[in-house]
């Protein structure tokens, strides 16, 4: 059994994970019934990853930034920019492919519980006192904009701690990777249950009446993780982008795919992140930032399914509005991580920019939910992948920028 074991774990992760799917698939054909003792492995996966992912970020921000020396640089400037720039080029994309090929919905209700933020400035508001939340409370809620603050300014703080301390502080982060690592492990087994759940609890007959805003849905978010996110890539780095891309879509989107959640994501993002050898102390704060503020896929669902709403009510929308709608997906979109229900419910504050009542804005929102297994899941792995991916191209650059500065030289 050992050896059958051992033997296994030297196969790829993302080869495991297909087999995983396989089996899923044909679980969920052939013992649908099955549900609840299949369906456990996913939600113990999932379960286990948002366990591990809050100390994760914790202990490794605070150990990377208190063992920070002066002088030594990070590339979070460069990162923050392409995040952003991702971020606004997804919400244009998908403003020009609603123009290109127009939607109208058939409004349902099923939203009416849900109360969505009552404008940008709720947003920021609500992003800014998660930034100040208790510690404690930002653990327990997984609020990573709350931990990454503490994490930060205890690492400040820590800087100038024994070296015990600090190889103390090291050590947990490390023991708690060695965790991360043997969750991951467990990939196949959880995307097993996931998929069979996937499957038969939801099926496809449901989406059939929604088919053309899915294709219109996960077309732009495909555009953007196989065009416009390589195009941003490859004026960084000035090389062929498409290894990069497909690794990241690889090893990072199809387990995003599958969890639906980008904090889920973190472990395996950072792991990832180590497999390329990219700087820890850059990483360990770029990925769970970009799990609240790198949102790409977020501001594709706000724009299109706020310009179908416009489309199905017959308001004309000019180039100007349109082009106010992508700024405005995008800032929302990046504050969204404070916000239950993510980017369905900012629908409403991008609706209103075109005086589109609340009441219609949620039927909008429960036609989200209804289509929500898939816009969800190839959201996240927009998202998620494209963390690694600019963190890496913001690190590619910065060596690029280094060579060329020494062939000068010499």
């Amino acid at each position: 059994m050992k050896n059958i074991i051992l033997k296994w774990n030297e196969i790829s992760l993302v080869k495991r994970i297909l087999v995983g799917m396989v089996i899923g698939i044909l679980l969920a054909l052939t013992i649908p019934d099955a549900t609840k003792w299949v369906t456990i492995f996913g939600s113990l996966f999932v379960g286990a990853l948002k366990a591990v992912a809050p100390i994760l970020v914790l202990f490794l921000v605070m150990s990377a930034i208190s063992q920070h020396k002066s002088g030594q640089q990070t590339n979070m400037k460069s990162i923050l920019g392409l995040y952003g720039i991702s971020t606004f080029l997804a919400g244009f994309v998908a403003v020009v492919a609603s123009f290109i090929f127009p939607v109208t919905l058939s409004l349902t209700t099923g939203a009416k519980d849900l109360t969505p933020p009552g404008g940008i400035i709720e947003v920021l508001k609500t992003l800014l006192f998660n930034i100040v939340d208790n510690p404690v409370n930002a653990l327990i809620n997984a609020n990573y904009i709350g931990i990454l603050t503490w994490a930060v300014l205890l690492g400040i703080a820590l800087k100038n701690a024994s070296d015990s301390t600090k190889t103390m502080l090291n050590n947990f982060s490390n023991a708690i990777s060695q965790l991360v690592k043997w969750v991951i492990n467990l990939a196949p087994i959880g995307i097993m249950g996931l998929v069979f759940d996937t499957i038969v609890t939801n099926g496809l007959s449901s989406l059939v009446s929604y088919g053309k805003l899915l294709i219109l849905l996960i077309g732009c978010m495909l555009f953007v993780a196989l065009v416009v996110n390589p195009i941003i890539v490859f004026i960084n780095i000035g090389r062929n982008p498409y290894p990069l891309v497909i690794k990241c879509l690889k090893d990072s989107g199809i387990t995003a795919f599958f969890t639906r959640s980008s904090a889920a994501n973190i472990p395996v993002n950072m792991s990832l992140c180590e497999k390329l050898n990219l700087d820890k102390d850059t990483y360990s704060v770029s990925i769970p930032l970009g799990a609240t503020i790198n949102m790409a896929g977020a501001a594709v669902t706000i724009s299109v399914l706020t310009l179908s709403a416009a489309n199905t009510l017959g308001i004309h929308v000019d180039i100007g509005s349109a082009v106010i709608l992508s700024f405005l997906s995008a800032i929302s979109a990046a504050g969204a991580s404070g916000v239950a229900g993510g980017s369905l419910l900012l629908i409403p504050l991008a609706c209103s920019l075109f005086g589109i009542s609340n009441d219609i804005a949620m039927q909008v929102v429960g036609v989200g939910f209804i289509i929500g297994v898939l816009q969800d899941s190839c959201e996240t792995a927009l998202n998620s992948s494209s963390d690694v991916l600019f963190t890496a191209t913001a690190e590619y650059a910065k060596e690029r920028k280094e060579s060329k500065t020494i062939a000068v030289n010499s």
